[in-house]
C-alpha cells in the first residue's frame, strides 16, 4: 500500500510527552448541524443484563452505545459510551461484555463493562452493513453476525458478474478467541443462497441459529417488452378511460410453484396467463436459513420458503420452539395504482403486514390486519385504522411462551398477541390487545416479564420507554442526545407513519422505499384512469440535436419499474425513471428537486389510499427530509480509493470513448460523474434508449448497481437463444424495468446502443461502474481499535496510516475527517485530527498531539483508542463537540 510523504513524515515524529490537560487553547466555533442522513434500519437497538437492572441502547445517530440505570419509575442514563458509525444491534454477551453491531462502519465493538468506564476494547471488521448479532452454539460461545456478500473487510471475492453466488453471508466468531489481527479472525463465513441478510433468532439452547434474508422477494420477476415483435399480449384494459392506448411495455409475473403467470383481469373475468416459455431461470425465494451452531464448524442444515417479501426480525418461542418473523408481503404482481375503474389497482393495499409462524417445519403466514374489510372501497375508515399495525419489527415472547409482543414501527404502537392463537390464527385485532405509545417508530424490544417490563425503543425520538405490561401505560421515558437537526426529525413521520399517511393505517411510502432505500421489487403502478402528459424535460445535447429521435411524452400507462432508493436525489433534477415529477411548477426560491418531490404528493392518495393529500406544509417537511438521505460508502471500491487495472481501464473508456449513439458520445456525456455537481453517473438529463424503450427516461445514476446483481438469465423473446440459467436470488435486474439481468448484458448490442472496441473494454466499463464511488468515499466509516496488544503490529500501523492518508486527501474533495475515541489512564479521551496531522483533544486548553505520541498512548496496558473516519466535515461534532454549541465535550459532558 502507498502512503504519501506527508502521512510518514507526521507518523514518524519524534513522540513527545502526553499531557491530557496542558495549555495552548484550541478555539472552536459553532456551526449548523453537520449531521449526515443515513437513515440505518435499527435491527436489534435494546438488549438488557442478566440481573435486569440495566438497559444498552444503540443510539444511531449518535454513534453510541447509551447504557441505562432501570428503577421503579424511572430510567437513568449511566453512561454514553463511543461506538462505530450507526449502530443498530447490541447483544449481551456476559456480566462483563456488550457486543454493539455498527452498520456503516463494517465493523462490531467489544465493550467492556467497567463499572466506572465502559468503553471499547476491541473491534472486529466484517461484512458490508453488517446488521444483526445472536450467541449461540455451546456455553453460547460463538457470535453470529449478519453482512452482506461483499465489503473491503472481507477476504471473500464478491464475484459481482458470476451468477449462482449467493448475496448472503453470516460471519460466526468464537468469542473466547476472536483473532489476534487488527479486525479479528472469523472462524467461519457462511454464504447463504439468498440476498442480502438482515434478522437472526436463536432457540432456547442455542444449538440452533436462524438468518432471515432481507429483501427476500416473492418469485416474481418482469418479462421484457418485446417491441420489435409488437409487444406482450398483457390483460386488458390496453389504452386509457380516456381512449388513450398504452404503450408497449413488460409486464410482471409471479410464479404459483408450478407456473409463471400475470394477474389476469378479474374485472373483465380475464384469466392469469402462463408465461413459462418467458423466464429462463428459477427464483427458489430461500427466505429463512436454519445453521447447526454447535458443530466444529457452523453448517446450514435447511431453509424455509415463502416466509414474506421483506423479513424484519425473529424469535423463537422458549417453550414450543416455534420460530416467528415479522415480514410485509408485497402485491407488486397486482397491476396499477389509482381508482381502478376498469382494471385492478393496489391503492391503498399494495404491502400487507405479517407476522409468519414456522412450526414443525411448516411455514404459516398470519395476516396482522384482518380487521379491514373495506380494501374494494375508495378509502378506509376510522375504526380501520385505529386498530392497524404497520411495518411490524422486533417481537418478545413473555418466559412463558404465551404472549408475544411486535412493535409496529409504523404505527405508534405495540401488539399484544397470544402465541397460540398466532399459531392457529385464531387472533382478532383489538384494542385491548395493543399498547398506544406517546413516541412513534418502536423499532425494538426487550421484556423483563417477570418484572412486568417491557423496555422500547421509539427511533421518531430517539428514545427508550418503559411500559408496565400488567396496564399497558408508559411508566417511564428518558429521551437520548440526538444530533439529527430539526428538519430529519419533523420529516421521518412521513415516511413510515402509516396511520398519518393512509387512510386504512396499514401502508406507507417505506412499504417500498424500506428505511428511506428500495425494496429490490419492480411495479406496475400506471394509472388507465389518468392522461398522457408532455415531457417538458431537458435532453442530453446530442439527443436535442435530432428531435425526431425523442419521445416527448409521459403515458399514464408506463409499464412495471423497479423501485428506486430516496438516497441521492438531491441536486440530481426530476425524479422517477421518466423523469416524469418534472418539477417545472416550482417556486423561484424552490430547487428543481424540491418541487419535484413535492410533486409525488398525489402517491398518497393514489397509491396509499389516503383521503386526501399532505398538506403545503406537510409535504414540505417530508421534502427537507428525503432530499437529505445520503448514500453509505462503496463497498466495492478500494479503501484507499484506488482503481484495480480493470476499473483504471474501464474509467478511461467511461470517459473518452465514442460508445454511444452510435460513435458520438461517451458514457460520461448522459451518465455524468462529476463530484463539484454531486453527479453519480447522471446528468440529469433524458436519453433516448434505442428500441429498447417505448418511451424516454432520465439516465439513472449509477452509484446502486453493486445493490442489484444476483439475476442471471432472460425473460425476453422465447426464440432469443438463451438457455436456463437455473436458480437466482432475484427476479430483477437493470434498466427501467429490471428485465436486463447484467451491467453487461446492458451494455451489449441487444439495442444497438453502445459499441465497444473489444469485449474486454466493456468488462472494464462494468468493473468501473459496479465500484461507482458516491457522496462518501469508500473510506467514510472505517475503524481501528489499538491497545498494547496489537499496537507493535505491522497491520495496525498500515490501517492507522491509511485511515490518516485519506483524511489528509483534500481534492478533488475531502473524503473524510479522522477521529479517535477512547480510554487513557483510566480516563474518556476525544480527538480530532487538524490539517497538519496533529490531533486536538475535547478540551479547549489541550495541547495538540502529534500522531506518534497518540500511537504510543496504545502501548500503555489499560490505554485503548479507536479510531474512525468520519464523513468530511463531521469530525469536529463526532469527535470533540458532540452539541456543536462550541463548547467541547470535555469541558461539558459526562460522556461515560
Amino acid at each position: 500500500m502507498r502512503i504519501s510523504k506527508k502521512v510518514k513524515a507526521v507518523f514518524n515524529t519524534a513522540v513527545v510527552p502526553v499531557l491530557l490537560s496542558v495549555f495552548a487553547p484550541f478555539n472552536v466555533a459553532s456551526a449548523n448541524s453537520s449531521f449526515v442522513a443515513f437513515e440505518s434500519g435499527q435491527v436489534r437497538p435494546l438488549a438488557m443484563s442478566a440481573d435486569k437492572s440495566l438497559v444498552f441502547a444503540v443510539n444511531t445517530p449518535d454513534n453510541r452505545l447509551e447504557i441505562l440505570r432501570v428503577e421503579d419509575d424511572r430510567l437513568t442514563l449511566l453512561h454514553s459510551v463511543p461506538v462505530g458509525m450507526e449502530p443498530v444491534a447490541v447483544a449481551v454477551r456476559n456480566k462483563k461484555e456488550v457486543w454493539v453491531v455498527n452498520h456503516l462502519s463494517d465493523s462490531i465493538s467489544i465493550v467492556s463493562l467497567d463499572d466506572h468506564s465502559p468503553r471499547v476494547v476491541k473491534t472486529l471488521l466484517v461484512g458490508d452493513e453488517p446488521r444483526d448479532l445472536v450467541f449461540a452454539g455451546k456455553n453460547k460461545s460463538r457470535a453470529f453476525i449478519t453482512t452482506a456478500h461483499r465489503g473491503q473487510n472481507s477476504p471473500i471475492d464478491p464475484q459481482l458478474k458470476t451468477a449462482g453466488i449467493g448475496r448472503a453471508d453470516v460471519w460466526v466468531f468464537d468469542v473466547n478467541d476472536t483473532g489476534n489481527g487488527i479486525g479479528g479472525k472469523p472462524l467461519t463465513i457462511l454464504n447463504l443462497f439468498g440476498d442480502t441478510p438482515r434478522a437472526l433468532a436463536v432457540n432456547k439452547d442455542g444449538s440452533r441459529v436462524y438468518a432471515a434474508v432481507f429483501n427476500s422477494g416473492n418469485q416474481t420477476t418482469v418479462l421484457q417488452g418485446d417491441l420489435p415483435n409488437g409487444g406482450l399480449a398483457k390483460p386488458s384494459p390496453h389504452m386509457t378511460t380516456a381512449g388513450e392506448p398504452a404503450v408497449p411495455t413488460g409486464l410482471i409475473v409471479k410464479f404459483n410453484g408450478q407456473d409463471w403467470l400475470d394477474a389476469g383481469n378479474p374485472l373483465t373475468g380475464e384469466a392469469p396467463k402462463k408465461w413459462n416459455d418467458r423466464v429462463r431461470f428459477s427464483l427458489p425465494d430461500n427466505d429463512v436459513f436454519v445453521i447447526d451452531a454447535n458443530v466444529k464448524i457452523p453448517e446450514k442444515i435447511t431453509e424455509y420458503k415463502g416466509v414474506g417479501t421483506t423479513l424484519f426480525n425473529m424469535v423463537v418461542n422458549p417453550k414450543s420452539n416455534n420460530l416467528y418473523i415479522s415480514n410485509t408481503d408485497a402485491r407488486n404482481h397486482i397491476r396499477f395504482e389509482g381508482p381502478g375503474t376498469n382494471s385492478t389497482t393496489v391503492r391503498g393495499n399494495f404491502v400487507q403486514s405479517r407476522i409468519t409462524v414456522i412450526e414443525d417445519g411448516v411455514v404459516k403466514p398470519r395476516y396482522l390486519n384482518k380487521h379491514i374489510k373495506s380494501y374494494d372501497k375508495d378509502i378506509g375508515t376510522d375504526a380501520e385504522r385505529a386498530l392497524s399495525i404497520a411495518t411490524p419489527l422486533e417481537m418478545v415472547i413473555s418466559d412463558s411462551g404465551k404472549t408475544l409482543y411486535v412493535a409496529g414501527f409504523g404505527s405508534q404502537k405495540i401488539g399484544v398477541y397470544k402465541t397460540n392463537a398466532l399459531d392457529r390464527d385464531s387472533f382478532t385485532p383489538s384494542a385491548d390487545a395493543q399498547i398506544q405509545l406517546s413516541g412513534g417508530g418502536p423499532s425494538g424490544l426487550v421484556l423483563d416479564d417477570a418484572n412486568n417490563r417491557l423496555f422500547v425503543m421509539t427511533r421518531f425520538d430517539n428514545s427508550v420507554t418503559m411500559i408496565n405490561t400488567k396496564n399497558q401505560r408508559e411508566v417511564a421515558k428518558l429521551a437520548l442526545f440526538n444530533p439529527e437537526p430539526d428538519s430529519i426529525v419533523n420529516g421521518r413521520a412521513f415516511l413510515y407513519d402509516a396511520n398519518l399517511t393512509s387512510s386504512r393505517g396499514d401502508s406507507s411510502c417505506a412499504g417500498c422505499h424500506i428505511f428511506g432505500d428500495m425494496d429490490h421489487l419492480a411495479w406496475d403502478l400506471g394509472n388507465p384512469d389518468s392522461f398522457t402528459k408532455s415531457n417538458p424535460a431537458r435532453y442530453v445535447p446530442l439527443f436535442e440535436m435530432f428531435p425526431e429521435f425523442t419521445k416527448p411524452f409521459f403515458n399514464p400507462m408506463k409499464g412495471p419499474m423497479t423501485t428506486q432508493s430516496l438516497r441521492g436525489m438531491a441536486g440530481n433534477g426530476p425524479m422517477h425513471w421518466r423523469g416524469d415529477r418534472t418539477g417545472e411548477t416550482r417556486d423561484a426560491d424552490e430547487s428543481i428537486e424540491e418541487q419535484s418531490y413535492e410533486d409525488f404528493n398525489v402517491a398518497f392518495t393514489g397509491l396509499l389510499g389516503r383521503a386526501e393529500p399532505l398538506t403545503d406544509e406537510q409535504m414540505q417537511k417530508f421534502t427537507d427530509f428525503s432530499l437529505q438521505l445520503t448514500y453509505p460508502p462503496s463497498p466495492i471500491r478500494r479503501l484507499d480509493n484506488a482503481l484495480t487495472a480493470s476499473q483504471s481501464a474501464g474509467e478511461n473508456t467511461f470517459f473518452n470513448f465514442l460508445s454511444t449513439g452510435p460513435g458520438l458520445m461517451s458514457c460520461n456525456d448522459c451518465h455524468t460523474v462529476d463530484y463539484a455537481s454531486g453527479k453519480f453517473g447522471s446528468s440529469s438529463l433524458m436519453a433516448v434508449e434505442g428500441d429498447g424503450l417505448a418511451e424516454n427516461f432520465k439516465t439513472p445514476h449509477l452509484r446502486n448497481l453493486y445493490q442489484k446483481v444476483g439475476m442471471f438469465g432472460s425473460t425476453g423473446n422465447p426464440q432469443d437463444g438463451y438457455e436456463h440459467t437455473g436458480e437466482q436470488i432475484r427476479g430483477f435486474g437493470y434498466q427501467g424495468d429490471g428485465t436486463i439481468d447484467t451491467v453487461s448484458q446492458f451494455l451489449t448490442l441487444e439495442f444497438n446502443l453502445f459499441q465497444f472496441e473489444t469485449p474486454e473494454d466493456r468488462e472494464n466499463v462494468v468493473d468501473y461502474v459496479l465500484g461507482m464511488v458516491g457522496e462518501m468515499a469508500p473510506i467514510v466509516g472505517q475503524q481501528l481499535t489499538l491497545d498494547h496488544k496489537n499496537y507493535m503490529r505491522p497491520a495496525s500501523r498500515e490501517r492507522l496510516e491509511l485511515l490518516m492518508a485519506r483524511a489528509f486527501v483534500k481534492t478533488p474533495r475531502p473524503e473524510c475527517d479522522l477521529i479517535v475515541k477512547g480510554h487513557v489512564f483510566g480516563k474518556s479521551f476525544a480527538a480530532v485530527m487538524n490539517d497538519d496531522g496533529n490531533f486536538i483533544a475535547d478540551k479547549a486548553r489541550a495541547k495538540p498531539i502529534n500522531a506518534s505520541a497518540i500511537y504510543q498512548l496504545a502501548a500503555i496496558r489499560g490505554n485503548t483508542l479507536t479510531f474512525t473516519c468520519a464523513p468530511p466535515g463531521t469530525g469536529l461534532r463526532m469527535g470533540i463537540d458532540r452539541d456543536e454549541d462550541g463548547v467541547l465535550d470535555g469541558d461539558e459532558w459526562k460522556t461515560n
